[in-house]
């Protein structure tokens, strides 16, 4: 089944986040070799493709998981959680309508 996993970064989280990034890339990259990713991308904090020193919000990754508690899992042992760019994250179970 799909999930939708929300991370709302702390405030003032952009040094962290941008240092930490790679460690984080590298398993959505292992998503993606398995074909278990569908999108993923931060939350700009401004309305711009390119935040800048305004930073992001947080992040939004839609994947596949056997379960919930896996996906939960997951979201748990992301780098971004460890180094305290995420102040919380959301795990949905979510169903994909469009595009078929």
């Amino acid at each position: 089944m799909l999930y939708a996993i929300l991370g709302r970064d702390t405030p003032n989280s952009l040094d962290r986040r941008l240092a930490v990034r790679p460690a984080h890339l590298k398993r959505l990259n292992a998503l993606l070799a398995e074909g278990r990713l569908i999108l993923a991308g931060p939350l700009p904090a401004i309305d711009s493709p390119d935040p800048g020193p305004a930073g992001f919000q947080g992040s939004l990754v839609v994947a596949e998981f056997a379960a919930l508690e896996d996906a939960r899992a997951w979201a748990d042992a992301d780098p971004y959680v460890a180094a305290g760019v995420y102040a919380a994250v959301e795990v949905y179970p979510f169903r994909k309508a469009l595009p078929a």
